[in-house]
């Protein structure tokens, strides 16, 4: 290959490589026959003969002679090696490596005796020095010795051909060979065999590489392994030998390893690895360790891979042995302050039972926090096992060794750089001094965590203190990026187009303040907030917070095309400023003051007639929530908190009650109560997350009666249930809401048929003032590589409802139709036949408006009879102004529905990702029971925004 890196016809195997490691053949005859050996056979270390002998042995006897006639065979008379004198020595061919460190690799040095076996010694410690790719010795006869050496080449470059499966980083980080290094075969062979190794990580057992070399100018070489990765080996089959009471099928289920059939063509764990191998044997184990086979034991474990490579018969001998029951279960405790046997009977075991390692192993370690919580941190639990091969049971004995009271000796807090010591500290329920209490030391590692300040899976480390009662307690901390700047477009089913931008700082100074600014923006809302908590006010555990605000939030509804706009808007300015102040551990006081201006308001021209609100076109519910109110609000609130974690709980409890009053002023008085409660478990080891939560509200006015068909709470005051609350359901998809249902047809053509198309029915929501609303969910477990990825599924289940609303009073603007005989006339579906209603035009002093008689093209007149100059003028002429101004409005029927508390019921499944497009969640549900005019909804996603 040239400079440019072109293949020359140079190119060779490694196994060609041969006269890169060989010694030139220009020393004496009997040196000569040393380094033709060595030729071949370098990496082999044949050993060579120094010099042939002077006289050669007599052939051996081809017949034994008796022992008293034959005379005994004299033994060879080997020829003295000669010895000589080195009296110069130089260094010949070497380019990069000095003269001295050549000769430094040999025992050579002037004035030195030598042999032959010297000389080849030399040669030998040369070519092991991996320095040289060619050696030879001049000068032996004379004693001027010339050391003539041709040096290794220089690596080019390294090239990987044929690798897909694994990229080149991957495989690059792992060799030994580096460009501008030295070339030699060692170092090729050494990085075949890391390459082929990565490869059987993989699963890939018929990966075969192979290495070549392109000798290029000035002594370089590009060193170029060629891989054939071949398929992933997989399990074909696993045998089990031994079993009796478990057939195959049954263990193959406890093992991480499957067999590869089509119903496992999914999953990773097909293939083989050895360390698998190694855990389904402790899988294995334990699985008949918790079922009461105490002397189960595996005998071997052999993986077998087929001739062509491609696959293993993995293959089990086991021995199961009687199964056990449990004997007496006692405790011992060397410590006084225990009660032997009320431990003995708090332990998940009786006597009878059949027996299981599993609860034994739990057993030790709630022992050992018993222990912990009355300070006693380096208590030892060793359970004594007596096996009756007899009777087949297992007696158990915990024995609680003495130990001394611990008390903490000192907190060290590292890893730390930008939050100080004290926002860290204030969270430790443990101090310097106090007594040791693993449930404290629990609580305080559960603190830290729900800072979201520190990487996950934080835990305070104990370690034995300077006397054997005393402990420290180590908080080891991996800061996290606490900052959040964020500018972002979405879309979201809920609100259509987002724009958002953010920034917050969420551990502001180092200090665990949180402060934040936020503006967004979509086709439905728009918000801008500033806020800042400071969560210990004074270095007092009192949090204070204020949050400025101003929403401008919209209702929607469906029109007759399908689209969605907008109802009535509300545009809310003010703030809030709150407080909270722990009781217990656990237990937290919350205080809140609210102030809100908010101005709720109808499009003119859609809903206005002549300038008011016109209930024919928006509804009487509507029109009564026009208006500008002034809120002023206090609130208490008592919540109870044990979660591990407030950023993504796995266990733990959380409950709280709210409730505020508003009437401290302004012109809305209401009270309102508000109460929730979760709680999350943690499944075992294996990841899942079970949790259920509930809540539910009630709002009562404090106001006087509005007049009949109009609730006392104002709509904007009310709750709403739906999307993204209740999945299944649109937004305000749940609860009490006004249909307007056009007909179709009209009376003259007969009869009148409500329209069945959903999207053709204009729906109004009205809220509720009361609700309730609970939910089931189970998180599930993905890989390694899905969780890095921030996938997180789950199967869910919700039921709730909305209710409570006063029945507003329908629309009464269109006539019914009467029959000929002057009774009402009714539609076959039951509903009236309704008559069109016709809206005049007024002026604004009310006065009727007529189309002028004289000239269709003219202004508007106020008269009846003749026409005025200007509008509301005296009226001159006699012509009759029959024609009045107005628009006919299409008759509709109207319904009130949804306002039941019947439980609504929906399933799904669902699933959050941390894409690289912002949090991302995606839900597919289905509502199972519903109430008349609820509005369901199969998809929900959000993109772009927080949840």
């Amino acid at each position: 290959m040239g400079q440019g890196g072109t293949r020359l016809p140079s190119s060779r195997n490694f196994s060609d490589w041969g006269g890169y490691v060989t010694s030139n053949k220009r020393s004496t005859a009997s040196v000569r026959g040393a380094a033709a050996l060595l030729t071949g056979t370098i990496l082999a270390g044949v050993p060579m003969v120094a010099q042939a002998q002077a006289q050669t042995t007599p052939p051996a006897a081809a017949t034994r002679q008796p022992a008293a006639t034959t005379a005994a065979a004299p033994a060879p008379v080997l020829a003295p090696a000669v010895t000589r004198t080195i009296r110069t020595i130089r260094v010949e061919g070497s380019q990069r490596v000095e003269p001295d460190t050549i000769l430094s690799y040999t025992k050579l040095r002037i004035g030195q005796d030598y042999t032959n076996e010297t000389i080849d010694q030399a040669i030998k410690d040369l070519l092991a020095s991996d320095l040289l790719a060619d050696v030879s010795i001049a000068g032996v006869e004379t004693g001027d010795l010339v050391v003539r050496v041709r040096e290794n080449p220089i690596i080019n470059r390294v090239v990987l051909e044929g690798n897909k499966r694994l990229k080149n980083d991957k495989i690059e980080k792992e060799l030994k060979l580096k460009p501008r290094q030295i070339f030699t075969r060692t170092a090729v062979r050494a990085d075949v065999a890391r390459i082929v190794e990565l490869y059987r990580r993989q699963g890939r057992f018929a990966a075969v590489v192979e290495p070549k070399m392109v000798s290029l100018d000035q002594n370089r070489v590009d060193v170029i392994f060629e891989i054939r990765e071949g398929p992933k080996s997989k399990v074909r089959q696993i045998n089990i030998i031994g079993n009796e009471v478990f057939d195959d099928g049954k263990l193959r289920k406890e093992m991480v390893t499957k067999e590869s059939r089509l119903t496992t063509l999914l999953s990773s764990n097909t293939s083989y690895d050895q360390d698998r191998l190694a855990y389904d044997q402790q899988k294995l184990r334990q699985f008949y360790l918790t079922n009461g086979y105490a002397d189960f034991r595996v005998i071997s474990a052999v993986a077998e891979l087929t001739p062509d490579k491609r696959d293993f018969i993995i293959t089990y001998v086991v021995e199961e042995g009687p199964r056990y029951k449990f004997g007496d279960v006692t405790v011992d405790s060397d410590i006084r302050d225990f009660s032997d046997t009320a431990l003995a009977a708090s332990l998940p075991m009786k006597k009878g039972d059949w027996y299981d390692a599993k609860k034994v192993e739990d057993s030790v370690e709630s022992l050992s926090e018993a222990s912990g919580l009355f300070g006693y941190a380096f208590a030892e639990v060793e359970p004594e096992f007596q096996r009756n091969r007899e009777n087949l049971t297992m007696t158990i004995n915990f024995k609680i060794k003495e130990a001394n009271r611990t008390y903490v000796e000192k907190i060290d807090i590292t890893g730390n750089t930008q939050t100080q010591d004290r926002v860290v500290r204030r969270e430790m329920r443990l101090a310097e001094g106090d007594a040791f209490n693993t449930f404290l030391v629990k609580r305080s590692t559960d603190r830290i965590n729900s800072l979201g300040y520190f990487q996950d899976k934080f835990e305070i480390e104990q370690k034995p203190g300077s006397t054997p009662d005393r402990i420290t307690l180590n908080a080891n901390v991996e800061e996290r990026a606490t900052g959040e700047l964020s500018l972002s477009a979405g879309f979201s089913s809920l609100e259509r187009f987002i724009i958002q931008a953010s920034i917050r700082q969420r551990n502001f100074r180092g200090k665990g303040q949180d402060l934040r600014a936020s503006v967004n923006y979509s086709s439905y809302s728009k918000a801008v907030e500033l806020g800042f908590t400071e969560p210990y006010l004074f270095d007092k555990n009192v949090a204070l917070g204020l949050t400025i605000f101003r929403r401008d939030l919209n209702a929607f509804n469906l029109t007759q095309s399908g689209d969605r706009t907008t109802t009535y808007s509300q545009v809310s300015t003010g703030f809030q400023l709150a407080t909270g102040v722990p009781l217990t551990e656990f237990w937290t006081l919350s205080g809140r003051y609210n102030l809100s201006q908010d101005n709720v308001g109808l499009d003119p021209a859609l809903y206005f007639t002549n300038g008011v609100c016109d209930p024919i076109k928006a509804g009487r519910y509507l029109c009564e929530a026009v208006g500008n109110r002034l809120t002023s609000s206090v609130g208490l609130g008592l919540s109870f908190d044990s979660l591990n974690s407030r950023l993504r709980p796995t266990r733990g409890q959380r409950v709280s009650l709210s409730g505020d009053f508003a009437g401290l002023g302004g012109q809305v008085r209401y009270l309102r109560g508000v109460v929730n409660a979760a709680k999350y478990w943690g499944i075992g080891r294996s990841g899942f997350i079970f949790s259920t939560t509930a809540e539910g509200g009630y709002i009562h006015s404090l106001e006087d009666s509005r007049g009949p068909g109009i609730d006392p709470v104002r709509i904007v005051d009310r709750f709403y249930l739906g999307e993204p609350q209740f999945r299944g359901f649109d937004i305000r998809g749940v609860g009490p809401r006004v249909q307007r249902i056009p007909y179709t047809g009209t009376v003259a053509g007969g009869d009148q048929a409500l329209v069945t198309d959903r999207n053709q029915i204009v729906d109004d929501a009205l809220g509720g003032r009361a609700y309730y609303l609970g939910k089931a969910e189970l998180e599930i477990p993905l890989g390694a590589g899905a969780r890095e990825m921030g996938l997180r599924p789950s199967i869910f289940v919700q039921a709730g409802a909305l209710f409570g609303v006063t029945r507003p009073l329908p629309t009464t603007a269109f006539a019914q139709a009467r029959n000929a005989d002057g009774s009402l006339r009714f539609n076959s579906d039951g509903s009236p036949t309704l008559l069109d209603f016709q809206s005049y035009a007024k002026d604004e002093q009310g006065r009727q408006l007529y189309a002028n008689a004289l000239d269709a093209t003219a202004v508007p007149t106020t008269c009846a009879v003749g026409s005025s100059a200007t509008l509301g003028g005296p009226c001159v002429g006699t012509q009759v102004n029959t024609a009045i101004l107005g628009s006919p409005t299409p008759a509709f029927f109207e319904r009130f529905v949804g306002d039941s508390a019947r439980p609504r019921l929906s399933v799904g499944i669902g699933v959050n990702w941390n894409s690289p497009f912002g949090p991302l969640r995606i839900d597919l549900a289905k509502a199972l029971l519903k109430e008349p005019g609820d509005d369901t909804k199969l998809l929900t996603f959000n993109v772009g925004t927080q949840f």
